[in-house]
């Protein structure tokens, strides 16, 4: 690990709170894909029983 000097702190914590968005942005890409998906699913069910 580089030698970060006073800055260490600040630095580990941007590098933490990036990664930490990250993932929840992935997470909440996921789920709201899963949502959607179920939706459309729901969608063309309906479509197909009503012709």
């Amino acid at each position: 690990m580089p030698d970060l000097g006073k800055y260490a702190d600040t630095v580990l914590s941007a590098y933490a709170a990036s990664l930490i968005l990250l993932v929840a942005l992935v997470v909440l890409t996921i789920l709201r894909g899963r949502k959607v998906r179920r939706e459309m699913e729901t969608l063309e069910t309906r479509v197909k029983r009503n012709g």
